[in-house]
């Protein structure tokens, strides 16, 4: 049986809708239609729905974007969900900002030594050409970030626009070559486009290209995690990622009923992508606000944690309040001299270390 939706009601306040209505949209955000009572004064939107981005279907794929042009909030940070068939091509160019990535689904190659498959990332430092190809059966799908909210996907510096605007003449030139050899040259920008499928069993770089001194790529599922009674942890920085000078990223888990703990980031804003199974989502968090993310479901969480900055910080509620006088801390709770303080001191002093995903069940 479908459950019902959600009504604006809070005891004797509210009242049903009797109008117009958008049932199953209401029910993937219950809280703006039933909001907790603990709701105070206006925020802008804090959060958008892939599915509500434009899609740009192209020859081999598809991108959409959420940016400051979708989601306001977003000033530091702009995302791209692509999708690439085994062979197509995202198409040679670079762009103004720095892009960090996560590998969703399948593999692709780059300019790496290595092919990429799930769980991987790679950082394209501002200005560096790079390029993306969908490798192995079913192609690819990865979450593009980039370190500035108004970046778009339509104004990247891209090898067919720029040679389709140059003199043939002049392209020639430069390569030492007669203005016949370019005669085929596109006359608009590729963009993304079907190519030839690589021999996945040699490197994506030839061999007689110099590696660079820099590594560009991280292998983050395959980093230990930290494992917490309600989940995983795994942050990825410029202390294990020293490239990725301008985004720094938490991998976390949360199993069902579980939570994010109570903290703020004191360093940049965070914008969390919920990259599980289902789930096209982006939320943002702005620098230093408190906040949490529970797992009201039966399935396990997956999302990102993103941000602007070369380091991964949070503070703890739990683990401030654990290293504050605890008479202080009890008279701001209004605990003091009483039963109820005494049990939560001592759950504070249990506390072993930082705990950063609770399990459903509460401490006894």
């Amino acid at each position: 049986m479908r459950s019902p939706p959600p009504e604006p009601r809070r005891g004797d306040h509210g009242s049903n809708i009797i109008g117009p209505r958008n049932p199953e949209r209401e029910k993937q955000a219950p809280d703006l239609v039933h909001p907790p009572s603990t709701d105070r004064g206006t925020l802008p939107s804090l959060k958008w729905s892939f599915a509500d981005s434009h899609m740009r279907i192209e020859d081999g794929g598809w991108a959409r974007q959420t940016t400051v042009r979708e989601l306001p909030a977003s000033r530091e940070l702009a995302g791209v969900n692509m999708r690439l068939d085994e062979g197509a091509i995202r198409e040679l160019h670079w762009h103004r900002e720095a892009e960090w990535a996560y590998m969703l689904e399948g593999s692709c190659r780059g300019a790496y030594e290595a092919d990429l498959t799930k769980g991987d990332i790679w950082y394209a430092p501002k200005g560096r050409p790079h390029s993306i190809q969908g490798v192995g059966k079913g192609g690819c799908e990865f979450m593009l970030i980039f370190d500035d909210g108004n970046f778009s996907e339509d104004e990247t510096f891209l090898l067919s626009d720029w040679l389709s605007h140059t003199p043939k003449e002049v392209v020639a030139k430069n390569f030492g070559l007669d203005p016949s050899v370019f005669d085929k040259l596109s006359q608009k920008e590729k963009y993304m486009f079907r190519g030839i499928t690589p021999d996945t069993s040699s490197p994506g770089l030839p061999s007689d290209v110099p590696k660079s001194k820099h590594r560009f790529t991280h292998s983050l599922l395959a980093q230990p995690p930290l494992k917490t009674p309600g989940g995983t942890v795994r942050i990825v920085d410029t202390s294990n990622f020293p490239v990725s000078t301008t985004i720094a990223a938490a991998h976390v888990t949360i199993e069902s009923h579980g939570l994010r703990e109570l903290h703020w980031h004191p360093n940049a804003m965070n914008v969390t992508v919920f990259a599980g199974s289902g789930n096209a989502h982006v939320g943002i968090v702005p620098r230093s606000l408190g906040h949490y993310v529970e797992n009201i479901g039966d399935e396990d969480v997956e999302m990102l944690e993103v941000f602007r900055a070369p380091k991964f910080e949070d503070f703890s509620l739990e683990q401030w309040l654990k290293g504050s006088p605890s008479q202080m801390v009890l008279e701001h709770l209004n605990l003091q001299d009483s039963e109820e303080g005494r049990k939560f001191m001592e759950a504070l002093r249990k506390s072993e270390g930082k705990e950063p995903v609770k399990p459903a069940k509460a401490k006894l």
